[in-house]
C-alpha cells in the first residue's frame, strides 16, 4: 500500500538520515508514483497521487527539510522534489499542495553559500525553471506579494515540530507524515496572482538563483546562470516586471561586469585584446600557467569577456520589456559609470587600452537591446540635423570622432577600427547618427532653378547616344545571374552635369562613373598594371559579396528607395557634412602625408560607407557628376584635390616611377627590404590612393548592376 511507505521510523532524531529508513521509503514512494502513471492513460491521476496531494505530503516533507531533522533531511527532501517534478509527466505545479511547498522550499535554497546541499538545491531550482519554461503561465504562482507573505505557519507544522523537538527517550518513535486536510485542487495562475499577489512581488526563484551565482563552486554558478536564462525568457509580463524591478538581477549583471573590467590591467596590448580567443560563458577553462605565459591580464580579460557574453545572451533571450530594462541597466551602471571615465582620460596608453576593449565589446555584442543601448552610450540618441556648433553636445561621441584624427597614429587606427566595427552592426541608429542625418535634405546639391535642370536633362529620342548594355560588360562577366542582388530602385542619382551621362530614368551612366574613378590617378602615378593580380576587376567579387551582406542587414530598415525629390528638399539650409564625415574627409585629404596603416584604415571606413544601399549616401560618395553647392565637398572632390597636389609633387621626386613600383612590390612581399627609399610615405600614399579609386569604381559598378538587374522589363 502506498500509504504504508510514508511511515518513517526514527530511532534518534540526531542520527543522520542515512541511518534511517527515510531514503528508501522516499524512493519507494517515487517508484510507486512513476509506475502508477505509466499504467494509466495520459493526464489521469491515480489514487496514490491523489493521496499525496490530498494529505499534503509535500508540505510535511518541506517542514522536515527546513528543520533538517534528522540531519541530512533537507538533502533528501530536495532530491525527492526534484525527481518528482522531473519524472512525473502530468502537470503537478498547478496544484496548490504542490506549488505552495515548492515555493517554500525555493526560499531555503541559497541561504548559505557552500552549503552541503548546494548541488541538490541547484538541481531542484533548475527543474522548477524547466517546468516553468514548458508552461510559462505557471510563473504567476511564484510571484509573491511583498506585503502579504508574512511568516505564516505551514499546515500541520505545529504538531510535527512538537514531535520532532520532544526529548529523546531512547525509545523508537513511529512518525506518520500523512496529515488529514481538505482535498487539493488545481488553481489557475491568474486566480493565484489576483488573489495573492500585486504589482510589488517577491520573485524568490530568481533570488535563490542569484544567491547561488555567488557560490565558490563554478559548476553551481553555471547552473544558476542557466536557470536565470530560462526565467528571463518567460513571456509573462508580470514576471518580467518583477524580475527587473524586484530582484537584484540587474545589479548582479552590472556589478560583476564592472568588477571584471576593473580587474583588467591599466595597460594592455591592443593586439592581445583583439586576438584573444572568444570564450562562451561557462566554458572558459582556467590554466593560470598558460594564461600568464601568453600575456599579463589574459585570465582577467577572458573572465570579463565570458561574463559579457553571458549578459549579452541573457538579454538576447529575455522577454522584450525585460531585455530593454536589463540593457538599460548595463548602459547606466557599467558603460556610463565605469567605462566612460576610462574613455575620456588623456593618457595615450589608457585611451588605447580602453578603445581596444570597447572595440572588442562591440564586436561581441549580438543582442539587439544591448547593442542599441551601447550605441546610445557612444553616440547619443540624436537623429536631427547636425551642425558645426552641435558636435560637442555629446562629449564621448565628440571625443571618439576626434580620436580618429589623433596625434597618435595608434589611437587613430584603433578608433577608426572601432567605427568600422560599428558600421557593420545591424543598428540603423548608427548610420543615421553618424552620416545620414546630414544628408537628409540633399543640401550638398547646388540650388538651381527647376527650368535649368529640366533643360539639362533633355534626351535625344529618350535615350543617351552612348548608352552601353551593362549585361555585356566584360568586367562583370564573372558574376552569374544567380548571384545578383534583389534590391529596390534606390540608385537614382541627382541631375548629372550633361546629357552625355544621363539615362532616361535619371541614372548617371555607370561606366562614366567607373571611368571617372579609374582615371582620377594619372598614368604616371599608377603601378598596379605592372604587378600581376592587382587590376580593377579583382575588387568586383569582394564588392559584390560585401554589398550583398549590407543589403541583408539594411533590408528591414525604413530607408527610402530613391532620393528625396529635389523640390521637397530644403536646399537653402547651410550644408554641414557632419563631424564624422568631416574627420574622414580631412584624413583622406592628407593621404599623401600619412602612414600607410592609417591610410588603409581611413579608406576601409569610407569604402564601408560607400557600400551602404542608401540613395543619398550613394549620391554623395559615389556620383562624381553632382553639382555641389558652394563650399561643399564630396568624396570625389576630396580625391580630386589630392590628385592635384600629387601632380605638383611627382615632378620633384627623381626616378618616381621605379621607386613607386619598388615600394608596391615591397608592400606585397615580392621584394625584400633593402636600401631605404626617400619619400616612402608619399609613395605608399599614392599606392593606397590608386587602389582606393579602383575599389570605389568596383563598388559603384556592383551597386548599379544590382539595381538594373531587378528593374522591370519594358
Amino acid at each position: 500500500m502506498f500509504s504504508q511507505t510514508i511511515h518513517f521510523t526514527l530511532v534518534d532524531d540526531k542520527a543522520p538520515v542515512t541511518d534511517t529508513n527515510i531514503p528508501s521509503h522516499l524512493e519507494q514512494m517515487l517508484d510507486i508514483l512513476i509506475q502508477e502513471e505509466g499504467e494509466r492513460e495520459s493526464g489521469e491521476t491515480g489514487p496514490c497521487m491523489e493521496y499525496l496531494l490530498h494529505h499534503k505530503i509535500l508540505e510535511t516533507l518541506y517542514t522536515l527539510g527546513k528543520a533538517d531533522c534528522p540531519p541530512g533531511m533537507k538533502q533528501q527532501v530536495l532530491s525527492f522534489y526534484t525527481k518528482l517534478l522531473g519524472r512525473i509527466r502530468q502537470p503537478l505545479l498547478p496544484h496548490i499542495n504542490v506549488h505552495r511547498p515548492v515555493q517554500k522550499l525555493i526560499r531555503l535554497c541559497g541561504e548559505v553559500l557552500a552549503a552541503p546541499t548546494e548541488n541538490e538545491e541547484i538541481q531542484f531550482l533548475c527543474i522548477v525553471c524547466a517546468k516553468l519554461k514548458q508552461d510559462p503561465y505557471l510563473v504567476n504562482f511564484f510571484l509573491e506579494n511583498k506585503g502579504k507573505r508574512g511568516d505564516g505557519k505551514e499546515p500541520g507544522a505545529d504538531g510535527l515540530k512538537e514531535d520532532l523537538s520532544s526529548p529523546d527517550t531512547g525509545q523508537q518513535q513511529s512518525l506518520s507524515i500523512g496529515l488529514d486536510g481538505p482535498a487539493s485542487t488545481a488553481r489557475s495562475p491568474a486566480e493565484g496572482a489576483s488573489g495573492s499577489y500585486n504589482n510589488s512581488s517577491n520573485y524568490n526563484l530568481v533570488s535563490s538563483l542569484l544567491n547561488l551565482t555567488k557560490s565558490p563552486d563554478g559548476r553551481i554558478v553555471v547552473k544558476a546562470c542557466e536557470g536565470l536564462m530560462l526565467l528571463v525568457s518567460l513571456p509573462e509580463a508580470a514576471a518580467a516586471k518583477s524580475l527587473t524591478e524586484s530582484t537584484e538581477l540587474c545589479q548582479l549583471l552590472t556589478d560583476r561586469l564592472a568588477s571584471f573590467y576593473q580587474a583588467l590591467p591599466q595597460s594592455m596590448d591592443p593586439l592581445d585584446i583583439e586576438t584573444v580567443e572568444s570564450v562562451n560563458w561557462g566554458l572558459d577553462v582556467y590554466n593560470l600557467k598558460e594564461d600568464a605565459a601568453a600575456f599579463t591580464g589574459k585570465r582577467a580579460l577572458i573572465s570579463f569577456l565570458s561574463w559579457l557574453d553571458y549578459c549579452d545572451q541573457l538579454i538576447k533571450e529575455a522577454q522584450k520589456t525585460a531585455a530593454a530594462a536589463l540593457a538599460r541597466a548595463v548602459r547606466e551602471r557599467f558603460f556610463v559609470a565605469v567605462m566612460e571615465p576610462q574613455l575620456m582620460q588623456t593618457s595615450e596608453v589608457g585611451i588605447l587600452t580602453s578603445t581596444a576593449l570597447l572595440n572588442r565589446i562591440i564586436r561581441q555584442v549580438t543582442s539587439e537591446a544591448l547593442l542599441q543601448e551601447t550605441v546610445y552610450f557612444l553616440l547619443g540618441e540624436e537623429v536631427g540635423p547636425e551642425t558645426a556648433a552641435s558636435i560637442t553636445q555629446i562629449p564621448l561621441r565628440h571625443r571618439l570622432i576626434e580620436h580618429c584624427d589623433h596625434l597618435s597614429d595608434e589611437i587613430s587606427i584603433m578608433t577608426l577600427r572601432l567605427f568600422e566595427q560599428l558600421l557593420q552592426k545591424p543598428c540603423q541608429h548608427i548610420l543615421q547618427n553618424l552620416v545620414l542625418r546630414s544628408l537628409d535634405e540633399r543640401n550638398y546639391i547646388e540650388n538651381k532653378a527647376q527650368e535649368e535642370r529640366e533643360e539639362r536633362e533633355h534626351m535625344e529620342n529618350g535615350q543617351p547616344h552612348d548608352a552601353v548594355d551593362l549585361e555585356e560588360d566584360p568586367l562583370f562577366s564573372d558574376l552569374s545571374p544567380d548571384t545578383r542582388l534583389s534590391s529596390p530602385d534606390w540608385l537614382s542619382c541627382s541631375p548629372p552635369q550633361s546629357t552625355e551621362h544621363t539615362k532616361p530614368d535619371g541614372k548617371t551612366e555607370v561606366h562614366k562613373i567607373v571611368n571617372s574613378f579609374l582615371c582620377l590617378v594619372p598614368d604616371e602615378a599608377k603601378s598596379s598594371y605592372q604587378v600581376e593580380g592587382t587590376g580593377y576587376d579583382t575588387y568586383l567579387r569582394d564588392a559584390h559579396r560585401q554589398f550583398r551582406d549590407y543589403c541583408g542587414i539594411c533590408q528591414r530598415w525604413d530607408w527610402r528607395s530613391s532620393p528625396k525629390p529635389i523640390e521637397k528638399c530644403n536646399l537653402d539650409r547651410p550644408f554641414f557634412e557632419g563631424h564624422f564625415l568631416k574627420v574622414l574627409f580631412d584624413r583622406m585629404g592628407r593621404i599623401l602625408d600619412q602612414p600607410y596603416d592609417v591610410n588603409l584604415q581611413v579608406t576601409s571606413v569610407l569604402s564601408k560607407l560607400s557600400l551602404l544601399p542608401h540613395p543619398h549616401l550613394h549620391e554623395y560618395l559615389l556620383d562624381p557628376y553632382i553639382n555641389l553647392a558652394p563650399g561643399c565637398r564630396s568624396l570625389f572632390a576630396v580625391i580630386v584635390r589630392v590628385v592635384g597636389d600629387l601632380m605638383l609633387r611627382i615632378h620633384r621626386i627623381p626616378d618616381f616611377t621605379p621607386k613607386l613600383l619598388l615600394v608596391r612590390k615591397r608592400l606585397l612581399g615580392l621584394e625584400p627590404e633593402g636600401l631605404s627609399i626617400d619619400h616612402v610615405t608619399l609613395l605608399e600614399g599614392v599606392i593606397v590612393l590608386e587602389e582606393f579609386c579602383k575599389e570605389l569604381a568596383a563598388i559603384a559598378f556592383v551597386k548599379f548592376h544590382a539595381s538594373t538587374s531587378t528593374s522591370p522589363s519594358p
